[in-house]
């Protein structure tokens, strides 16, 4: 099966290029000069660019889903996750499989594997959440890594759930400088959160916006400054999920700057959404806004400095930490105190979008938006070139997007499981036009033009993972 997509403008990290791109089965097999070249190629489906940009399928190296808290599960299955993902031009997701406090790590990673099998409609894979670093587990470190399972996240966060203190963190980081793995590092100061959440509790500050209002960024600061002696120490490299606050990413500045191994992402909600407006929102709406760590305030240069991070690479990826709950009956859970809201946005879906209003805004280049949503985290996860990259031999993950559409986000459009949507009436400067996934058109038109789904649960395959190549 061949498919050719045709006078589109190719965007790579190095740049723009009007190139045809031949696909057979699976894979790439040729970029072509569109002059003449292509005139010559015989193709089973012929895919029109005219005028849009074609790029790799985006990865979201940060997904939970399924995933239990509070009480509840994360309201997308891996079915409906990978589906909404798929709708938003990401063609490759990396969620979390999860060890808690006395439970067995390979327990625990084989109900991550049932759960996705023969549902994902995406490739997909796994890092492994640690919420119990004992002798055990950091031999099963070793394994994993064996199995393609190359990293793991700890928590400074969520006391008596997640957390690790720091001699614990210490030992992990060095498994992973002897083993080659990559320590992802949720850094919130948990321990001093958790007493300032109680004292306003105690004092009837139980509306959601007091769950930002209790989480200050400069603990978030404190503890990723933490966590980077911690790594010095240890000889190992560190990567920060979900980065916030411009006290945290001065941190990972500084430590770059010194030429050491530290990395961060951070997500669209700390781009685009705040604490006063959205989880400040009246009523129990903010709710809805209630993510850990928790949107910043907009009286301070978070959102500037988060962009100017992504610039200059202090800010290497864009995920989106997707953890979706509906409000009825699952955020609703903390409607007398917001220590009780499942923690968790959806986004899964507009990743690629919301970070191309970079573009439009004047934020990030082209070749950036492809770098920070593919190329990037391919790399940094161990997928590179089978995935991220426009080349001959890589999968043949591919969207084609036009600039010169819209796109409108709200609950009564999106895919994603989910009865409400944080970004609800922003429209998008551009829209996913056509998906692929390994070759086969997931998302694409009917005969009217309308964007249809035509993949299907079990289309995903699980990615067993390297390396990260910036560690080698």
């Amino acid at each position: 099966m061949r498919t050719l997509i045709s006078n589109g403008t190719v965007i790579t990290p190095q740049g723009s290029h009007d190139l045809d791109v031949l696909v057979e089965d699976e894979k790439i097999v040729a970029l072509l000069q569109p002059a003449g070249t292509s005139e010559n190629i015989t193709a089973d489906t012929i895919i029109d660019a005219t005028g849009k940009y074609v790029v790799p399928g985006g990865i979201d190296v940060h997904t939970h889903m399924e995933l239990p808290f509070g009480g509840t599960f994360a309201s997308d299955t891996f079915e409906t996750g990978t589906r909404a993902a798929a709708w938003g031009g990401t063609t490759t997701i990396i969620d979390f499989a999860v060890q808690r406090a006395g439970e067995e790590v390979r327990a625990c990673l084989d109900s991550w594997f049932a759960k996705a099998e023969g549902n994902c409609a995406i490739d997909y894979g796994f890092h492994m959440i640690l919420g119990d670093v004992t002798e055990g587990a950091l031999k099963e470190m070793d394994t994993l890594v064996g199995e393609g399972i190359t990293s793991f996240k700890l928590f400074m966060a969520y006391p008596g759930v997640f957390y690790s203190d720091d001699g614990q963190i210490l030992r992990a980081m060095q498994h992973a400088h002897e083993n080659g793995g990559l320590i992802m590092m949720h850094a919130e100061n948990g321990i001093a959160i958790d007493v300032i959440a109680e004292q306003a509790a105690a004092r009837g500050q139980t509306d959601p916006v007091y769950h930002g209002i209790t989480r200050p960024s400069r603990l978030e600061g404190e503890a990723t400054h933490r966590a980077i002696q911690l790594a010095i120490v240890a000889g190992s490299p560190v990567y920060f999920v979900h980065l916030s606050a411009s006290e945290a990413l001065e941190q990972v500045a500084a430590a770059r700057n010194e030429g050491l191994n530290v990395f961060a992402e951070t997500c669209p909600q700390y781009l685009y959404l705040n604490l006063e407006d959205h989880l400040g929102a009246p009523g129990f709406a903010g709710a809805g806004y209630v993510c850990s760590p928790p949107l910043r305030t907009k009286h301070q240069h978070h959102h500037g400095d988060l962009w100017r991070g992504l610039r200059t690479n202090d800010l290497s990826i864009v995920s989106t930490d997707h953890c979706p709950f509906c409000m009825k009956e699952q955020k609703e859970l903390g409607l007398e105190d917001f220590r009780a809201i499942p923690n968790g946005i959806g986004g899964v879906e507009h990743r690629m979008d919301l970070i191309y209003q970079g573009v439009v805004a004047g934020e990030l280049s082209l070749a950036r938006w492809v770098e920070t949503c593919s190329a990037t985290p391919a790399r940094m996860f161990g997928l590179w070139p089978q995935k991220g990259a426009l080349l001959p031999g890589a999968d043949a993950d591919i969207v084609v997007y036009d600039p010169n559409a819209t796109t409108p986000i709200s609950v009564e459009t999106h895919h994603m499981n989910m009865d409400y949507s944080a970004y609800e009436g922003i429209e998008i400067a551009g829209a996913v036009d056509t998906v692929l996934s390994r070759g086969k058109i997931v998302i694409g038109k009917d005969a009217t033009g309308k964007r249809e789904y035509l993949g299907k649960a079990g289309d995903g395959h699980y990615l067993r993972r390297g390396l990260s190549q910036y560690l080698l």
